[in-house]
């Protein structure tokens, strides 16, 4: 008489393969529905959670696979494995966020210069759905941000205010901000024209000054708003996505001439939620020394 033995199937193990396919599937949709397509991002957390959380259940499932396969020897062992694979893509994602969520400050706004941050020339409005936040920055979010980056500071460039200008706008497009609105160009211009000289003029003696023209604004460059920051002020507003999930940012970006030199100063906000992650710190560092790599040779101390 031959005896054969069956091995038993762990259904836990086989399950967990399905379930961790379906939540890896579903994480790279709902990170691709976010980063090219209409998803927000409030809807964008919640679909990425509900994923994390099958997929921890697969792993559990699959951990239990393995113990029955070490036990009795019950076959789904490949299945378990599998499942431990699908499952490392959303919870490695989700553990990474939720490092950053309890270790980095929660803060959504953060500046170069947070006594007198530069000015949002349209301010950034979204619904924030289920996360709620608070509608202004107080003293104590500058204050946390000081601890939290004290290296987080403008630049001063020994250069003139339209060399600047050209180098952050150039800057601004290689770091993927799209520039949405602009204030304060009729500074430009004015030190351009201060640079342009008339040959006819020069070629005058200077007792020969003839009639004294009266200077007259011309109607296209005179502002029809008054400026938001200084009177000297060039400020441009942007939007940024991060390259991978497409996070939304705002960002605003302040030139100040000073003396011989220009102060850059820069403010980056997240869209949605009370907590950027520290996303908003490393846009900022990672724009300025882009701009310091650009203007390399004029940036003062």
């Amino acid at each position: 008489m031959t005896i054969q033995y069956e091995r038993p199937v762990s259904h836990a193990a086989h399950w967990a393969r399905r379930l961790a396919l379906f939540s890896c599937t579903l994480f790279i949709a709902v990170v691709l529905s976010h980063r090219f397509g209409p998803l927000t991002t409030p809807h964008f957390l919640a679909l990425a959670g509900f994923a994390s959380a099958m997929a921890a259940v697969a792993v559990l499932l699959a951990a239990f696979g393995l113990a029955r396969l070490w036990q009795v020897g019950a076959r789904g062992g490949k299945a378990s494995l599998v499942a431990l694979l699908f499952s490392l893509l959303p919870l490695g994602v989700a553990g990474a966020a939720g490092y950053s969520y309890f270790y980095k400050p929660a803060l959504f706004d953060v500046t170069t210069d947070t006594a007198a941050p530069p000015p949002w020339l349209a301010v950034p409005s979204a619904e924030q759905d289920w996360l709620p936040r608070a509608g202004a920055v107080t003293p104590r979010d500058r204050e946390i941000q000081l601890e939290a980056y004290p290296a987080l500071s403008g630049r001063r460039y020994e250069g003139a205010l339209d060399r600047v200008y050209q180098g952050v706008r150039k800057v601004a497009a290689a770091y993927g901000i799209a520039i949405t609105a602009e204030d304060g160009l009729d500074n430009i211009l004015a030190d351009l024209e201060d640079l342009v000289v008339d040959p006819n003029k020069a070629a005058q003696s200077p007792d020969a000054l003839g009639e004294v023209p009266i200077p007259e604004a011309r109607p296209l460059e005179t502002p029809i708003t008054p400026h938001l920051g200084g009177p000297g002020d060039v400020l441009l507003q942007g939007e940024w996505r991060s390259p991978v999930f497409g996070f939304r940012f705002d960002v605003v970006i302040r030139l100040r001439e000073e003396a011989e030199t220009t102060l850059v100063d820069m403010r980056a906000a997240s869209r949605y939620g009370p907590h950027d992650l520290g996303i908003g710190a490393d846009l900022v560092e990672g724009y300025l020394k882009a701009l310091d790599a650009e203007l390399l040779g004029i940036a003062g101390d």
